[in-house]
């Protein structure tokens, strides 16, 4: 607790009557943008497996984090200690075969003790949101008179996630119910069909179509991922580290041999980056 006092208190200078216009004026929600982008910075640096970046993006993520509490705080919403209790007493109650007499022997089980827990958990809120507000209960009641049997493993799946994060967990979260392959070449046959269909789209040329087919080769390629043990998001992360890097080369190439990309024909492009992944894989 002691070394985050600091920076506690540079926050509520900053939000203080002396401090800084900008920060006075943050909201969690304008503040969530910032944390996102910290967030997609830390990424970039763990995959670049660069120590001093992944330290300053850590800070720079803590820095966020503790900014949307204390405006919480100044609201008298919750503090920081109703946070740090409430996340301990969470990860000990989700640990039962750590911190009490439960037995798993596979990551299934684990897996699976985790997701029983969890929906206690969700079951238990509910029924306290229901005590304390007499009209939720009526209100429920209502809502599952017009939506009977809608209730979904996918209700959990947050709506705002990237594309690629929340591909992957509609995904784990049907399989959680058996909705899945078989095997990864199940799957990758699925990619086959969707980018034959993505290519009968793009002859009739209907560009709403052709998008959805895109979308299913994505939704298709997150699961082959899935499948292989690997996350998409830091594949994709990684892939596109790699291409910027050719790139790059490829760039310092030109300009020291004053050439203009724009007039290449084709083939010297390709003659190019050929050679710029020879230098950047070796």
């Amino acid at each position: 607790m002691e070394t985050i006092v600091p920076l506690l208190e540079i926050i509520r200078r900053l939000r203080g009557k002396n401090g800084c216009v900008w920060d006075q004026k943050q909201t969690p929600v304008t503040m969530w943008k910032c944390l996102a982008e910290e967030l997609y910075e830390l990424e970039e640096a763990i995959v670049n497996d660069d120590t001093d970046n992944i330290c300053e993006e850590l800070g720079d993520v803590v820095f966020q984090l503790l900014f949307i509490l204390e405006i919480f705080t100044e609201n008298n919403r919750f503090d920081f200690s109703d946070v740090i209790t409430g996340i301990s007493e969470k990860m000990i109650r989700r640990h039962p075969h750590v911190y009490d007499t439960a037995i798993v022997r596979t990551d299934e089980e684990l897996h699976r003790q985790w997701d029983q827990i969890k929906a206690g958990e969700k079951e238990n809120a509910k029924k306290h949101s229901q005590k304390n507000d007499p009209g939720a209960r009526s209100k429920t009641l209502d809502q599952d008179e017009q939506t009977v049997g809608v209730v979904s493993a996918l209700d959990s799946v947050p709506k705002g996630m990237p594309g690629l994060l929340r591909a992957l967990k509609v995904s784990k979260s049907a399989v959680k119910e058996g909705f899945d392959w078989e095997n990864i070449h199940q799957v990758l046959d699925t990619v086959k069909e969707e980018i034959q269909e993505f290519e009968t789209a793009l002859a009739t040329q209907s560009q709403d179509e052709a998008m959805m087919e895109f979308g299913d080769i994505l939704f298709s390629l997150v699961n082959v991922a899935r499948f292989a043990g690997f996350h998409p998001e830091t594949a994709l992360a990684s892939s596109t580290a790699k291409f910027e890097g050719r790139f790059r080369l490829m760039e310092q190439h030109f300009v020291q041999k004053k050439i203009d990309l724009k007039r290449l024909s084709s083939e010297e492009k390709e003659l190019h980056w050929q050679q710029a992944k020879l230098r950047y894989d070796t």
